[in-house]
C-alpha cells in the first residue's frame, strides 16, 4: 500500500514558546510528515529539520486573504483566535496542502511521538477525520482527508460566520468549552452550547454516515508524569505508547528558559519538570 502523505498545518505569531525546540525534535522523527508553520517570526531555528517548512505570513495579510476567500471580513485580533480557524485551513491554504493525501492542524505545544504506529494506512485508507481523543475533535492534533467535502465541512455549522467574524474566541475547533462534561460521558447533542461547533458537525455526520471519523484516546495529556521520550517514541510508565504529549497542562506548571543544550533523543518528563538524563 502507497503511502498517504500527509501535510500538518500550524499558525504561531510573536516569539516562539520554551517548548518549540521539543516540538520541533518530534518532528524530526517522523520523516515522512511534513510539517508547516505559518508564523511572522522570522528567527532562525536551531536544528530543524528539513520537513519543518517555515512560510512567513503577517497576521495582517493572513486576515486579508482569509477575508477574500472566505467572502467576509474575519476578526482575529489575537493570535489565539486562530483556533477558531483550524478546521478551516484545508479551504484557507489550498496552495500548502496541493498534492498531499491528508492534512492536519496542530499546535506547538505537543511533543510527537511515532505519528505512522498510529495513522496506520489502513486507517488513513479508511476514515475521513482523525481525532485523537474520544469525546470531542481535537484542536492539538487531528487529520483530515483532503478534498472538498472535509475542507469545505467547517462551513455545515450554522454558526461559523458569526464565530469567524467576531473578535471573541468560541473553541470552535472542539467543543465549544464543554471539555468536562464530554469527558464525564455527556453526548454534545445533549448540552446547551453557545454556537454549533466542530464536534456537534463531525459527530452528526458520523451518525448519519455521511463521513467516516475515527475518535480513539491515542495521546498523553495531563500533569501524568512518568513519561519517556525515546528516539521518537513516546511512553507513558515506560509500557503504554501514545501519538504525542500535550504539554497544555504542563506547560502552566514549568517553564523551561535554559534551551541552549542540544535535546538529547532520550529523556524524561515528570509531574513537573523535564529531565535530559537520570
Amino acid at each position: 500500500m502507497k503511502l498517504k502523505s500527509i501535510a500538518v498545518i500550524t499558525c504561531w505569531y510573536g516569539e516562539y514558546p520554551w517548548y518549540f525546540p521539543y516540538f520541533i525534535h518530534s518532528c524530526g522523527f517522523n520523516p515522512t510528515v511534513d510539517f508547516y508553520i505559518i508564523t511572522d517570526n522570522a528567527d532562525l531555528i536551531p536544528n530543524k529539520p528539513s520537513n519543518v517548512i517555515i512560510i512567513y505570513k503577517t497576521l495582517e495579510e493572513l486576515i486579508n486573504s482569509a477575508s477574500e476567500k472566505l467572502g467576509f471580513t474575519v476578526n482575529i485580533d489575537f493570535p489565539y483566535k486562530l483556533c477558531d480557524f483550524k478546521p478551516s485551513y484545508g479551504f484557507l491554504f489550498p496552495e500548502i496542502i496541493e498534492g498531499y493525501d491528508f492534512w492536519g492542524q496542530s499546535d506547538l505545544d505537543v511533543i510527537y511521538g511515532n505519528l505512522r504506529d498510529f495513522m496506520t494506512g489502513d486507517m488513513l485508507e479508511k476514515f475521513d477525520f482523525i481525532s485523537v481523543r474520544h469525546d470531542y475533535t481535537t484542536g492539538c492534533f487531528a487529520l483530515y482527508k483532503n478534498n472538498d467535502l472535509m475542507n469545505t465541512f467547517f462551513k455545515r455549522s450554522k454558526d461559523y460566520k458569526m464565530v469567524f467574524s467576531s473578535s471573541m474566541h468560541y473553541c470552535f475547533d472542539e467543543c465549544n468549552f464543554a471539555w468536562d462534561a464530554l469527558t464525564e460521558g455527556a453526548s454534545i447533542f445533549d448540552l446547551d452550547t453557545e454556537i454549533e461547533s466542530f464536534t456537534h458537525l463531525i459527530k452528526r455526520a458520523e451518525m448519519d454516515g455521511g463521513i467516516k471519523a475515527h475518535f480513539d484516546f491515542i495521546l498523553l495529556e495531563g500533569l501524568i508524569g512518568r513519561i519517556t521520550f525515546d528516539n521518537g517514541r513516546i511512553f507513558y510508565k515506560n509500557q503504554f505508547e501514545g501519538i504525542m504529549y500535550h504539554l497544555f497542562w504542563f506547560k502552566k506548571v514549568f517553564n523551561l528558559n535554559e534551551l541552549k543544550k542540544k535535546i538529547p533523543n532520550k529523556y524524561y518528563i515528570s509531574k513537573s519538570k523535564i529531565y535530559h538524563s537520570r
